[in-house]
């Protein structure tokens, strides 16, 4: 069993569609897990549908959002202060020495990451990679196995068949309602796959079916 689990993702939301069932799985088996959470997203273009927020209320409706998606997945909830859709500019020595410290703080048995190069949006890819870095960083003995996240659509093909393939349908109601706490956000990307009004319950069987098989590769160091 894991002695910690820590997840870094850029964006609130990313932890809920991207590992929330994992999640929830690791804390069914009372096994600790901190989300560094790398901005506010607050550039993002969903206000909220039908509209409810705007570029000034933005950030702090998507803190309150992350906030209550991390109690609804009982994981402690660590914000790093960058700001969205800049962190392929920062310095990434200089994020990797930051995720370090935090890292050897914790001391975690594992670290969920996106997949540099395969996570499709600029933020995915540089916080990933600084996690990459920042875990090549740590003293081998101590260093953390690190779960990477590709989503594009070549990942396969590029990459092969991912090394864990967690299956959390299980846990998917609980993904279900940590996704649905970002409200500005859930509804655009959930009606986005069709055009029916609200969340219905044909969209939640679209999102089960979707969203119910969480995928990762074991990071390899050389």
């Amino acid at each position: 069993m894991e002695k910690h689990v820590v997840v870094i993702y850029p964006h609130p939301d990313d932890e809920s569609f991207g590992a929330a069932g994992t999640i929830a799985k690791f804390r069914e088996q009372g096994v600790p897990v901190t989300y560094l959470c790398g901005t506010l997203g607050e550039m993002g273009r969903n206000m909220g549908n039908p509209t409810f927020a705007n570029r000034e209320t933005l950030p702090a409706i998507r803190k309150k959002e992350l906030m209550a998606a991390c109690r609804t997945l009982d994981m402690e909830l660590r914000l790093l202060g960058y700001r969205d859709k800049t962190l392929e500019y920062e310095n990434r020595n200089e994020v990797a020495q930051h995720l370090k410290g935090i890292l050897e703080e914790i001391n975690p048995s594992l670290v969920i990451t996106h997949y540099p190069e395969h996570a499709v949006h600029p933020d995915h890819n540089a916080l990933g990679a600084a996690t990459v870095e920042a875990v090549r960083l740590m003293d081998p003995e101590s260093r953390p196995v690190v779960w990477a996240q590709a989503i594009t659509n070549t990942y396969i093909e590029d990459l092969g068949k991912p090394d864990i393939i967690n299956d959390v349908r299980e846990n998917f109601d609980t993904k279900m309602e940590a996704i649905l706490c970002h409200k500005s956000q859930a509804n655009g990307v959930i009606r986005s796959w069709n055009q029916s009004e609200g969340i219905s319950d044909d969209l939640k069987e679209q999102a089960k079916k979707r969203l119910s098989v969480e995928q990762f590769y074991i990071w390899k160091y050389e």
